[in-house]
């Protein structure tokens, strides 16, 4: 992506007073700052933005699944793929990957990542990797998301 021996240009202007273009080097359009890299760069967008979010809930899926007893397939979570739907043996943990929660009524935003099931509790899990200066944003966004969800 970046050579090591590139230094940030965003950086070089402002702290040594350079001349250098400021301009991200992958999509031209925005200053090349760490909150633009992190999560704001289209180009980015395409792909490493979704996979670093989808290694994250995988992670998080594997460890919901540890910690409830559902059966873990794989000894390390970095080899661990989701299922669509895991169970407890006994039926008192489910444990939904990316499924469309199932209402009485049309609601649009009704898939989160990660769905957990206990007993009459259900916790809806709906990851968001943002950069610091987003996360309260990020945060309600997500909550009125899944509003019409409430009970």
């Amino acid at each position: 992506m970046f050579n090591d021996d590139d230094d940030d240009n965003n950086n070089n202007n402002k702290i040594l007073n350079t001349q250098t273009n400021s301009k991200c080097r992958l999509c031209q359009q925005f200053d090349e700052t760490i909150d633009h890299i992190i999560s704001a760069c289209p180009m980015l967008a395409k792909e490493q933005y979704i996979q670093r979010h989808d290694t994250v809930c995988a992670q998080l899926h594997f460890n919901i699944r540890k910690e409830t007893a559902v059966q873990v397939d794989k000894k390390h979570s970095y080899e661990h793929v989701p299922k669509s739907v895991e169970t407890t043996q006994g039926g008192k943990v489910t444990v939904l990957w990316k499924r469309t929660v199932q209402t009485d009524r049309t609601i649009p935003n009704n898939k989160p990542d990660i769905h957990h099931n206990e007993k009459e509790t259900c916790l809806l899990i709906d990851v968001a990797i943002s950069g610091d200066i987003n996360v309260i944003k990020k945060e309600a966004e997500k909550i009125l998301k899944y509003k019409n969800l409430t009970m």
